[in-house]
């Protein structure tokens, strides 16, 4: 496994190939046997993640929990990367589908989610923690960056960073979370969804942020788990994407056999591989729901990057036909309001 440094942080090393803990902490994956759970967390830290992504809001606590329960010694070992915003302390009880819950920015709450989530992890301090998909009204808000520096100073937080989200988007949004300095910035990145985080990276490198990446299977498509006879159930986060998007990609994925045809390397493993061949994107989060794709999805960090002969291609094939055929709604903090 290689590591990556924040750009603006050398003391934070993560594996290039980082652990979405969403994918064991809820059921939106098909993961909800905690002994496979923590089997794949350990398993995963064994191959060389050191970089845990999870939330609070993560069944409800749960996806800090988990690695409490996976990782009871060694804390120094690993960097855990979690996220606030969303109140579930007002608001038990499991989200429907995929809706949002309210979210609260105050002083008080972010200190309380704090707290909390250092309990449930076990831990006294957290390395990364990321205001979740905000709004351009808390990412601008002075009194949450205020807080956030305050964590710091005390020690219970190292760094702070923002996920976007909670869909593809949000571009305004990360230009201007970059201007406040966070030490990286949660994007959506693949083959098949590549705008608008391309125009995020050229202030991601002026401003010295970081970048993780997320969805590099883009929902099953990459990877082979969907199929145009794939239903997912209701519980499934993928069963909230537009089925004629998917069936679009589906048709799409065709195009980039010449990353992977006759190579050694899987279909999946070229699509974690395509968000590293960007300098400043410091670690991918695929989703683990098996051992096999723990051993498959590892071994990226080993391969060889891709050439610029073919980035170059991949670019052609977006700009002159994907980009088109993919062309999706972005979602912004006016389409989207904060949920209140």
């Amino acid at each position: 496994m290689n590591y990556r440094s924040f750009p603006r942080n050398d003391d934070i090393k993560v594996s290039e190939v980082g652990f979405g803990v969403w994918s064991v902490a809820t059921k939106w994956w098909g993961v909800d046997d905690e002994k496979l759970g923590i089997s794949l967390l350990q398993h995963a830290f064994s191959e060389g993640v050191n970089f845990f992504d999870t939330a609070d809001v993560y069944g409800e606590g749960y996806g800090e929990e988990i690695l409490a329960k996976a990782f009871p010694r060694s804390r120094d070992k690993r960097i855990y990367a979690t996220k606030f915003g969303y109140d579930i302390y007002a608001n038990p009880g499991e989200r429907k589908g995929h809706s949002e819950l309210p979210q609260k920015f105050s002083a008080d709450k972010i200190k309380y989610s704090c707290e909390q989530s250092l309990k449930r992890l076990k831990t006294d301090y957290i390395d990364i923690y990321q205001m979740h998909n905000p709004r351009l009204d808390f990412i601008n808000n002075q009194e949450v960056l205020e807080t956030l520096h305050g964590l710091i100073k005390e020690g219970k937080i190292r760094s702070f960073a923002m996920a976007l989200g909670p869909d593809i988007g949000w571009l305004e949004e990360g230009l201007q979370a970059m201007n406040h300095n966070p030490i990286a910035l949660q994007i959506i990145y693949n083959l098949l969804e590549q705008e608008p985080s391309r125009s995020l990276f050229k202030k991601s490198e002026e401003t010295k942020t970081g970048l993780i990446s997320r969805v590099p299977h883009a929902s099953g498509i990459m990877d082979g788990t969907f199929t145009n006879e794939k239903i997912y159930s209701k519980d499934d986060h993928r069963s909230h994407r537009k089925q004629l998007w998917m069936e679009a990609g589906l048709k799409v994925k065709k195009d980039f056999e010449f990353l992977y045809k006759d190579t050694g390397t899987t279909i999946s493993q070229a699509a974690i591989l395509f968000p590293l061949s960007v300098s400043n994107i410091c670690t991918v989060l695929p989703n683990f729901t098996t051992h096999e794709e723990v051993d498959e999805f590892t071994k990226v960090s080993e391969l060889t990057p891709f050439s610029r002969e073919e980035i170059d291609q991949i670019e052609y094939l977006w700009k002159n036909s994907h980009s088109k055929i993919l062309d999706q709604p972005f979602s912004n903090s006016l389409t989207k309001p904060t949920p209140l």
